[in-house]
């Protein structure tokens, strides 16, 4: 038997080789539908892996971030299976999930994705999630591992395998798709309710710009099509709200080319917000005390006293100090 440790310090035995997912049912069969993934002994694992030792556990769902993490990097490789229905010689790099979503590099060869694609893989995405396809771990040596690859031709998972070594090297299946990976995932493709490509963008290999360009896809999913629903229209308020949008829209600011890129040139309207924020830090720090002091602009790059720390803060700093009879402190 073995100590199972949960997160309100309860201790639990189970046989060992018991897997997350048993645990999880031993606890609530409703809870065990939720489980993404599981923290055992710190390490993010899978819920089909067999515990073999005294560990602490915690569940994760949908609620936690690291189940988040396993749910969208699952859904990427789900993308990846339907991208190879689509492009059949495809090559793929590397597919991580990001703040909210994820994305997969890959390489489509004299190929090129359009929007229209987008919808295409959305639509084989979601036939293939209700297949309910178990995402499959196995450890695989680093011959194997690189056997595979050079039948299959990829010089991207062959990059990737020669930084790991024997006893590292994990493979995936879910479906018909393979992958190298460290994981973990979530049980199985039905988990992932609702999809949504949102584009498609180029990404050097590597993030080298002497590299070849790569294409790379990003989408997000949701366990429900309400919280994508949500999500989306989310996204549709904040573009609204850009101030890349209302700053032209409001006649705010505005750029020139032959001033420089990205230097933000203030039209009367900004110019009366800038004032009307200026009169307010004044009046703040006049009622708690501070008194303004100014600087150059630029100090020497050797200066390390707080009042060449202050030159280079310029006034982000010079609001947060105040004088006394002495220095600044």
């Amino acid at each position: 038997m073995i100590n199972i440790t949960l997160p309100d310090g309860a201790v639990r035995q189970y046989e060992k080789g018991t897997t997350v997912l048993d645990i999880a049912k031993s606890i609530s069969e409703g809870l065990a539908r939720k489980v993404l993934a599981a923290e055992v002994n710190g390490q993010v694992w899978d819920t089909t892996r067999a515990i073999n030792e005294d560990a602490s556990l915690k569940l994760l769902t949908w609620n936690d971030q690291e189940g988040k993490n396993t749910f969208w990097h699952s859904s990427a490789h789900l993308m990846a299976e339907a991208v190879e229905t689509i492009f059949p010689n495809v090559k793929f790099w590397v597919g991580p999930p990001v703040d909210n979503g994820f994305y997969y590099d890959m390489d489509l060869g004299d190929k090129k994705m359009n929007e229209d694609d987008l919808i295409a893989l959305e639509k084989k995405m979601n036939e293939l999630a209700k297949k309910n396809s178990e995402y499959q771990r196995k450890e695989m040596s680093k011959a194997d591992a690189e056997k595979y690859f050079t039948e299959k031709g990829d010089e991207y998972k062959l990059d990737l395998l020669s930084n790991l070594k024997d006893g590292e090297i994990t493979f995936y299946t879910q479906g018909n798709f393979t992958d190298l990976c460290r994981g973990p995932h979530i049980p199985n493709t039905s988990f992932i309710k609702a999809i949504k490509l949102t584009s498609i963008a180029g990404a050097y290999w590597k993030g080298d710009e002497k590299n070849k360009m790569l294409t790379r896809v990003y989408g997000v999913t949701y366990p429900s099509q309400k919280e994508l629903d949500e999500y989306l229209l989310m996204l549709e308020e904040a573009k609204k709200r850009d101030h890349r949008k209302l700053g032209k829209e409001l006649s705010i600011y505005t750029m020139d080319d032959d001033v420089g890129q990205g230097l933000i040139l203030w039209m009367p309207n900004g110019t009366v917000i800038i004032e009307e924020l200026e009169k307010l830090a004044k009046e703040t720090e006049q009622a708690a005390g501070y008194k303004r002091v100014v600087t150059p602009h630029i100090a020497k790059k050797t200066c390390t006293s707080p009042v060449g720390i202050c030159l280079i803060m310029q006034t982000a700093c010079i609001h947060q100090w105040k004088w006394t009879e002495r220095n600044i402190i």
